[in-house]
């Protein structure tokens, strides 16, 4: 990833035309329409290791091209930047091999398994001198400018705590262990549930607060359903002062999404997923609710900055290689603390 201060324009003001690596469901609505939609970009090929499915979708989405092989689409002359929309199990390995072919990159979230991942990744496009950008498109959207705005306009005072309640009902595919959705298996995901929604609240507040430097925690099975954590419990502080905690459970009996960002004279509560209205509350007393609706798709506006700073045309874009790392290295230093049990020998 290129530094701030070295940014430049790759294609100065010439249309970005995209590939996407593994076209699967994420990118029928949320994300591949968008690279059509944007302006200034266009979708012109798609891979899908089952090529059938491939061309299935090129067909649907009116896609020109489509491949079998990863590095054929990597390696077509009309494709200037790939969308690497695979498992994170791949996603360090295919962008890598984009950097090496100098071809700008976005990369589903979370980026990588790990933070050694992560900073390889960081590491290779930092050598290309190539863009590097990570899909956590909260960090574009105007129900989550709107937070962002509130809190820097200091309507709520000065942010003392942060505290996250994230709660998901089981699905029936997590009870069938012969079929179990990749999103609960560490070896592809690098974690469970936690790693792929929770990444997107820390992702968000980390643009809103400014990076967390502290952070742990406590990762339970409890279910004993898959082999990845299904309750977290965690603790985190940002540099700039507040501190936070996170309550997430995966097996609950009933739903819960909230946000509560506390100031010195108010308070902000909002949901990460559900579609709820924004509620504020000033140094007045009185709330102010404000319903906000997300675009279609819902990637577009991330998508439409990330063309823009391509093109030189736009600021930068929001979500780089470098702020999502900093996401998975909170994720990581939860996930990794395991407190001695009451009696163990220390």
């Amino acid at each position: 990833m290129l530094a701030e201060t070295e940014r430049k324009p790759w294609r100065d003001g010439a249309p970005i035309r995209w590939g996407i690596l593994g076209c699967g469901d994420v990118t029928e609505k949320k994300s591949g329409p968008a690279f059509q939609k944007a302006a200034g970009s266009s979708l012109v090929a798609v891979m899908r290791r089952q090529a059938e499915r491939a061309r299935d979708y090129a067909e649907r989405h009116g896609v020109k091209r489509w491949y079998g092989d990863a590095d054929e689409l990597i390696a077509d002359p009309e494709v200037d930047a790939v969308y690497v929309a695979t498992p994170p199990e791949s996603h360090a390995r295919l962008a890598i091999l984009c950097a090496r072919a100098r071809k700008p990159c976005y990369v589903e979230k979370p980026m990588a398994r790990t933070v050694a991942e992560c900073q390889s990744m960081i590491d290779e496009f930092r050598a290309s001198q190539t863009p590097l950008f990570v899909a956590y498109y909260r960090r574009a959207l105007p129900r989550f400018l709107a937070v962002r705005r509130a809190i820097e306009s200091g309507e709520i005072g000065e942010v003392r705590f942060v505290s996250i309640v994230l709660q998901r009902v089981i699905a029936p595919a997590e009870r069938d262990p012969r079929s179990l959705p990749w999103r609960v298996r560490p070896e592809i995901a690098g974690g469970g549930h936690f790693v792929d929604l929770a990444s997107h609240t820390l992702d968000f507040l980390d643009f809103a607060l400014g990076p967390i430097v502290e952070a742990g925690g406590i990762a339970s099975n409890q279910a004993g359903l898959y082999p990845a954590e299904d309750a977290v419990a965690m603790h985190f502080r940002f540099g700039s002062g507040p501190l936070g905690v996170g309550r997430f459970c995966f097996t609950a009996g009933a739903a819960a999404d909230e946000v509560l960002v506390t100031g010195s004279d108010g308070e902000i509560r909002f949901a990460t997923f559900a579609d709820e209205p924004l509620r504020i509350r000033g140094a007045s007393g009185d709330t102010r609710v404000e319903s906000i609706a997300h675009p279609e798709p819902i990637q577009q506006p991330l998508i439409q900055a990330v063309v823009d700073e391509l093109r030189g045309v736009g600021p930068s874009s929001p979500s780089t290689g470098e702020s999502a790392l900093r996401t998975t290295w909170v994720m990581e230093r939860v996930l990794a603390r395991e407190p001695p049990r009451a009696g163990a020998e220390r």
